[in-house]
This record gives structure tokens, C-alpha cells and sequence, in this order.
């Protein structure tokens, strides 16, 4: 890739950070969401995360993406798909 090129799609990429940034936004909106509705809220407000889900999410983090399960590895593709369409179309100019 040419400077010119990589300047470019430096810049184009740029272009769309604060489109990435909102999409990050729902993405971990709907991950907490999520999150809460498994937990139990406490008398003081907190919330009380099963330990199943602890156990669980524990063991997602201490794993790296190529040993996790083909199920947890589809959920993470499909996190990553919702960001494609914007990429795309920054570098196709469309």
C-alpha cells in the first residue's frame, strides 16, 4: 500500500469513528441491558450477579477467542458483523 493509499484509508476510517463509537454504544447498551435482567436487585440498589453467570463470564475471559466454544465464538461474530456494513461503505464510498 502506497503512503498515499494508507493516508487515504487513514482518513476515511477516521471519518466514520463517531458512527463506530455509537454502535459501540448500543452494542454494550444492550450488554448491559442484558446483563441486569440475569441479576437480582438488591434492597440498597445493587445487583446480586448469579454465580452461574460469574462462573461463567469468568471462564469467557480467561479464554482466548480460538478456545472458546464454536457457540461463544458465533456470538462474537456476530457482535463483529453489526460493524462491517459501516466499514464497508466508508471504503467504497457509498
Amino acid at each position: 500500500m502506497s503512503d498515499a493509499d494508507y493516508e487515504s484509508t487513514k482518513n476515511t476510517l477516521d471519518g466514520i469513528i463517531e458512527k463506530l463509537a455509537n454502535l459501540e454504544h448500543e452494542r454494550w447498551s444492550r450488554w448491559q441491558n442484558y446483563m441486569h435482567s440475569k441479576c437480582m436487585r438488591q434492597s440498597d440498589g445493587s445487583l446480586l450477579v448469579p454465580s452461574t453467570l460469574v462462573e461463567r463470564w469468568e471462564r469467557q475471559m480467561q479464554t482466548t477467542y480460538w478456545d472458546l466454544t464454536d457457540e461463544e465464538k458465533t456470538s462474537d461474530r456476530d457482535q463483529v458483523q453489526q460493524y462491517l456494513p459501516l466499514i464497508l461503505a466508508a471504503l467504497t464510498n457509498k
